[in-house]
């Protein structure tokens, strides 16, 4: 459920020269006094009336694999503010996706194997309670495989076909390798510097949020920042006034959501709502706030489609306003004027298709049991893919308590991010968790958790778990995967395997089996035989 922050920066050691004339050991040493005081990472800041040099493509940098047993120093790139690239380009056409057709006002769905009342809704563009009130249907009542729900049919319009932003600038993935939020902000000096609001009792200024934000849901910060300055100008004014300066400064009226870490936190759920939503749930339609329900068009990327339904979905937007926001003068020309053309920065695919799931082991010692309490859940929040499920270590009582078990490391890796009860380790150890692999751990108690940095192995212990961090309302760890930025479903095309037991959900949210040999386990908030698993030494 978090994400990295802080980046580990290669140790380096100074050594004396050897024998040689005394000039040679005076340029020399010198040359090595110099190096011992390491100045601090080079920051290029370019603000809004430099020119702009062109930046080269993010590079991913595998791991080394030498010989000697001793873990290489990482390789981690030193922080930038990214240029604006030229871009002479179009956006890579997409295969035509499925649309929605109108029919009527009302269709029938018949209830599939796996899907919810909730699900339905989403395919549709409707809202939970507009379908209870269509099919007469108590708010506990339980779907049957194969039931006749009806739906909304009807379609308002077709959304644009225009392409707002490539699938890479959507997640936290390759293209945002080397980009650091709060240089960028400085850059500007604007009214998002001055900012501060509380985040789990500790206080946090506009970029810590943004950067937070950004990890959490694996949402490009760089999307997160034009959005900002699109709806309210904090990045580049230095006063703001009217709406920009109320609790709900991207425009949910909601009280439920005020200040900016909850405004945002919505706006990134929601864009990966219509990203994953659309990739991989089958939703079609976006509905904006007046009401209008609009299908997305068949040539659009997923990216685009995340773009369109968070637009539509700040308080007071009308279908005018929407399409306004949604073409070549709306964001897409606030990004182009912070960023350069988004398209310059597109990393395709961000999945290659052979792509497969490393080896990955328990996150427990060996020999103890647990319990599979959480079956396929969101990864971060309900928008994101349902990446994750959860394991409680063995206890008396339920609740929040403390646990003196370890949660383990599931496979080798760098420790990139270690705050606010998350520990994120990078597979590819190259230092950035939006490249290749990436195993999120989350509720990991601040006491004995490991620090930034550190390499780990399979089995290596990362810290106890806890209620720490987001949500939680029962010890347990929560883990999920990400490639290239991208989370990757628990049940999905690359199901979760962990020492064998594969992950299948069940068509409702925590709800699922790890299954082995013949052997089903089914989640379920409790510690029976039932969802019990044992880490076989």
């Amino acid at each position: 459920m978090y994400w990295m922050k802080a980046k580990p920066v290669p140790f380096r050691w100074c050594t004396e020269p050897h024998k040689s004339a005394r000039f040679l050991i005076v340029l020399v040493l010198a040359f090595l006094l110099a190096a011992c005081e390491r100045p601090d990472p080079a920051v290029t800041v370019v603000g809004p009336n430099q020119a702009q040099p062109t930046m080269a493509g993010a590079a991913v940098i595998p791991a080394q694999q030498g010989e000697e047993s001793a873990r290489p120093t990482p390789i981690i790139p030193e922080m930038i503010v990214p240029t604006r690239p030229s871009y002479a380009g179009t956006p890579t056409p997409d295969a035509p996706h499925e649309t929605a057709v109108s029919s009527g006002p009302v269709a029938s769905h018949f209830v599939g194997a796996w899907e919810t009342l909730g699900y339905i809704a989403q395919i549709y563009g409707a809202t939970v309670e507009e379908l209870l009130a269509l099919n007469q249907l108590d708010p506990d009542a339980v779907l049957l495989v194969g039931q006749e729900v009806l739906v909304p049919s009807h379609i308002d319009a077709t959304a644009p076909s225009f392409k707002i932003i490539p699938d890479s600038e959507l997640v936290y993935g390759p293209a945002a390798q080397n980009f650091d939020v709060r240089a960028f902000a400085e850059s500007y000096g604007g009214y998002l510097l001055a900012v501060t609001d509380e985040v789990e009792g500790v206080e946090l200024d506009g970029p810590e949020i943004v950067q937070l934000v950004a990890d959490r849901f694996s949402v490009n910060p760089r999307l997160l920042l034009a959005l900002l300055e699109h709806r309210a100008g904090w990045l580049t004014k230095t006063a703001v006034s009217g709406a920009s300066t109320s609790p709900y400064l991207l425009g949910y009226e909601d009280e439920t959501v005020p200040g900016l870490y909850l405004q945002l936190s919505r706006a990134a759920n929601l864009l990966n709502w219509g990203y994953y939503g659309r990739s991989e749930g089958g939703i079609t339609t976006t509905t904006l706030d007046d009401g209008a329900r609009l299908a997305f068009a068949a040539d659009i990327n997923n990216g685009t489609a995340g773009v369109q339904n968070v637009l539509g979905s700040f308080s007071g937007v009308t279908y005018e306003s929407w399409q306004r926001d949604v073409g070549p003068d709306g964001l897409f020309a606030t990004y182009n004027r912070l960023f350069g053309n988004p398209f310059a920065f597109t990393v395709d695919p961000l999945w290659p298709a052979d792509l497969r799931q490393p080896l990955l082991q328990l996150p427990w010692d060996a020999g103890e049991t647990w319990y599979f309490t959480g079956g396929p859940h969101g990864g971060w929040a309900s928008g994101s893919a349902w990446a994750a499920i959860d394991f409680a270590p063995p206890a008396e009582e339920l609740g929040c308590v403390v646990s003196d078990a370890w949660v383990t490391a599931m496979a080798d890796g760098l420790v990139v991010r270690s705050d606010k009860g998350a520990v994120v380790v990078d597979l590819d150890e190259d230092g950035f968790a939006g490249t290749g692999w990436a195993i999120l751990y989350m509720h990991l108690e601040t006491r004995d958790r490991i620090p930034v940095g550190t390499f780990v192995q399979t089995g290596d212990r990362l810290g106890h778990p806890s209620c720490e961090g987001g949500f939680s309302n029962g010890t347990h760890v929560h883990v999920a995967r990400l490639y290239n930025g991208r989370w990757v479903s628990a049940d999905g095309a690359i199901p979760l395997e962990l020492a064998g037991w594969v992950t299948q959900g069940l068509g409702r949210e925590y709800d699922g089996l790890l299954s082995r040999g013949g052997v089903d386990k089914e989640a379920c908030a409790c510690r029976e035989e039932g969802n019990a698993i044992t880490s076989e030494p």
